[in-house]
């Protein structure tokens, strides 16, 4: 049996804020205010502060002296940063999978995916988004390995950032995205390991210029 603790108040406050720093609400360069947070949320300034170094720790929010918590920038470098490591991280845990699984187990992501194709066809881009990091998630229990969970837990929310960024009202990225997950189902499902993991790779690569693309699309406008 597992217990999960209900996650702590600085935790809740960290989630808040970093919803809304991936949802683009809160945007690159924009100052944090704990006093403000603090008295929009109802909650003590100290568990705000505590929220802002789960944050730091996640790379959406740098603490910077005499200024406070300001919203991490999203340059090309943080960008090929972020994909080369969760390229990395998430590579191993879907080389795992494809060799761990055993009958019965991959049940819960079928059923995802047919959920996924549903979401695709009728326009639900954040269930779809959502549902694309659960299906990383549901993965964990082929790795039984505490530490590169926590390091993708960490990761995890600069990538769906940058995700977000990518695939935000645009059709086409989504259709890309459903079509790796069918694919990248078919090699785990055939224990294609070196398929899946080539999957992974071609996909986050293509995440990854997706991004900087439009990150220069973004300052060329704004020149």
């Amino acid at each position: 049996m597992s217990f999960k603790a209900p996650d702590s108040l600085s935790e809740q406050i960290a989630q808040h804020l970093g919803q809304l720093i991936i949802t683009g609400k809160l945007k690159p360069g924009d100052r944090i205010q704990e006093l403000r947070v603090a008295n929009e949320l109802n909650v003590s300034r100290g568990s705000v502060r505590e929220a802002y170094l789960i944050l730091a720790r996640r790379y959406l929010i740098d603490i910077v002296p005499r200024k406070g918590a300001v919203v991490s920038e999203m340059t090309p470098k943080h960008v090929r940063d972020v994909y080369e490591m969760n390229i990395l991280l998430i590579g191993q845990l879907c080389r795992r999978a494809t060799q761990n699984w055993k009958e019965g187990e991959l049940e819960p992501f079928l059923e995802l995916l047919q959920l996924m194709e549903g979401y695709v066809a009728s326009g639900k881009v954040m269930e779809f988004y959502d549902a694309t990091f659960n299906f990383a998630r549901m993965a964990y229990q082929f790795v039984d390995n505490p530490y590169l969970e926590d390091m993708l837990e960490d990761l995890q929310p600069a990538v769906r950032r940058t995700y977000y960024f990518a695939i935000n009202l645009n059709q086409a990225e989504i259709d890309t995205s459903m079509l790796f997950f069918r694919e990248l189902m078919a090699c785990i499902l055939s224990r294609d390991v070196d398929g899946a993991e080539r999957k992974l790779i071609q996909f986050g690569e293509h995440q990854c210029d997706t991004v900087l693309k439009r990150l220069q699309s973004s300052e060329a406008a704004s020149a």
